[in-house]
């Protein structure tokens, strides 16, 4: 069956809702109310600060008590129909129709998938959030004792669990179902076309533009959240390498700074904006993970390999379970707080991918979303979390006296390593292509839900995008005052809460639309 002889007898043409102000392809409403909800939200943030801050973290907090374990649920249900995906005969089923062929080559097809799919928080947590687990910096998981074995094997099995199948899984339903219902249903690329089989035509009127609109905002927060991480880290390697001050100015100067140059890679397009940058920080990453293997604890780092990866798989299960859970602080602060950020990065990730990856299969599609991501995760948190435990095992440079700053930890971890000034500026100048890459391929997908599914609206439209996501960062960090990481995390709890929603109604509706297309086959 050919992909434009949809089963979905539908009129519905892309773009049919579309009007056209200031050079801007505009679908209506979703462009508009959404325009309008995230400069208001800024305008206020702005206006009150202190209040802001006040708000935001009470909803991070109120979310946080009562939702855990909504959390947990839904991305459990989301891995386990993955895998039933996966195993199942729907796995032949190619992206596109039978005769569909690849965009793109494989090595550029992982590249933009992992760019987009994880890049600032690789580098910001690399080295850090393993420290921080064998330390007890903000709690530690299952409560184990600081500076132990247990604490050791741990500190690397959480991480990986963090970045590991499990939150993949989330980005590979949204991005299956929207490849799926596009390519091969003849759909528009914007979240509601998952929809279908659920709503009918009603997914072109309100149930449609509610789900676009969460989204989008969705979206926003989510990469806010990274870029205010990503603009902290680079202003706490600038003040560690060069004694520039890292405060807020700073950090505001680097994302406007860094949203122009996503400016010009995003009016360059996909091939010559976003794939270009994903090869250089692909690049530039493999660079740093053998410089620090090499110069690093290399037999006690490559002796880690399976070590974690076994340990990982046997504590995914405790990890994975919210019931009596004792380590709240430690469970809510991170646990909580990744699987609502990874949720508010789905529809970002899900539809970037999914506009990559015509002519895949599905099981292709979800071993490279789900499975490689994992070897990715074992191999680079192993190779900087074992030097940096090691550092604090030995008394090495300024780790074992503790974190004062998560965003310094790589740089703290680096310093004690041969030629650190150059591989601090390397890790730098890949922090900001990670920056660069993330808001550019954001801003293409949120440009094609809000131009009603095109995959080529206005480049003035790109270009708002783009500077809404940076208005956005900024805005998070001078509402959350002393108190922006916090903020920023705050954001993304919350759109991720009423997105968690939306992905349990994606499981259904494609688990439905494969099965109509396997029986017609």
């Amino acid at each position: 069956m050919a992909p434009a002889e949809s089963v979905y007898d539908t009129d519905y043409e892309t773009g049919q809702d579309n009007i056209e102000v200031l050079g801007l392809d505009v679908h209506n409403p979703v462009f508009i109310i959404s325009a309008v909800l995230i400069l208001v939200f800024s305008g206020s943030v702005l206006i009150f600060p202190e209040s802001a801050g006040v708000i935001l973290n009470g909803a991070r907090d109120w979310t946080l008590d009562t939702f855990d374990w909504f959390f947990v649920l839904t991305t459990n249900i989301v891995f386990l129909f993955c895998l039933y995906v996966w195993l199942s005969p729907f796995g032949k089923i190619r992206i596109g129709g039978d005769d569909a062929k690849p965009d793109f080559g494989i090595l550029s097809w992982l590249s933009m998938l992992f760019s987009a799919g994880v890049g600032i928080g690789l580098l910001f947590y690399g080295a850090a959030e393993p420290t921080a687990y064998y330390t007890e910096w903000f709690g530690s998981p299952l409560n184990v004792p600081p500076r132990t074995p247990e604490a050791e094997r741990l500190a690397m099995s959480a991480t990986i669990f963090h970045w590991g199948v499990t939150p993949w899984a989330i980005y590979a339903v949204v991005g299956m179902s929207l490849a799926f219902f596009t390519f091969n249903k003849g759909l528009p690329l914007t979240i509601r076309s998952a929809f279908y089989p659920l709503f009918g035509e009603r997914v072109w009127g309100w149930p449609g533009h509610i789900v676009d609109l969460l989204a989008v905002v969705a979206t926003l927060f989510g990469l806010a959240t990274s870029l205010g991480l990503g603009a902290k880290q680079a202003a706490s390697g600038l003040e560690f390498l060069f004694g520039i001050d890292s405060g807020l100015g700073t950090q505001i100067v680097l994302i406007s700074g860094i949203t122009g140059m996503a400016i010009i890679s995003v009016v360059r397009g996909l091939d010559g904006g976003v794939r270009l940058l994903s090869n250089i920080n692909i690049i530039l990453a493999i660079l740093l993970l053998l410089f620090v293997l090499t110069v690093g604890p290399t037999l006690a780092i490559i002796k880690s390999y399976g070590t974690n990866a076994f340990h990982y798989v046997i504590d995914s299960f405790p990890l994975s379970n919210w019931v009596g859970r004792e380590d709240k602080e430690w469970f809510h602060g991170w646990t909580i707080f990744y699987w609502a950020w990874w949720v508010s990065w789905s529809p970002f990730v899900g539809s970037f991918i999914a506009r990559i990856s015509r002519g895949r299969t599905i099981r292709e599609f979800l071993t490279a979303v789900m499975i490689m991501p994992v070897i990715v995760a074992v191999i680079w948190f192993s190779t900087f979390g074992v030097t940096a435990i090691e550092q604090v095992k030995n008394g090495v440079g300024e780790l074992p006296a503790g974190i004062s700053e998560v965003s310094l930890v790589l740089f703290q971890m680096l310093e004690n390593l041969p030629m650190h000034e150059i591989s601090s500026f390397v890790a730098i100048v890949l922090l900001m292509v990670f920056f660069v890459t993330s808001s550019d391929s954001g801003s293409l997908v949120i440009d094609s839900i809000t131009a009603g599914g095109k995959l080529h609206a206005p480049i003035p439209q790109r270009v708002f995008w783009a500077t809404m996501e940076g208005l956005v960062a900024i805005v998070l960090l001078v509402g959350g005052g002393s108190a922006a990481l916090t903020s920023l995390q705050s954001g993304a709890i919350a759109t991720g809460l009423l997105f968690s929603l939306v992905l349990l109604a994606c499981c259904v509706s494609l688990y439905l639309g494969l099965r109509e297309e396997k029986n017609s086959t």
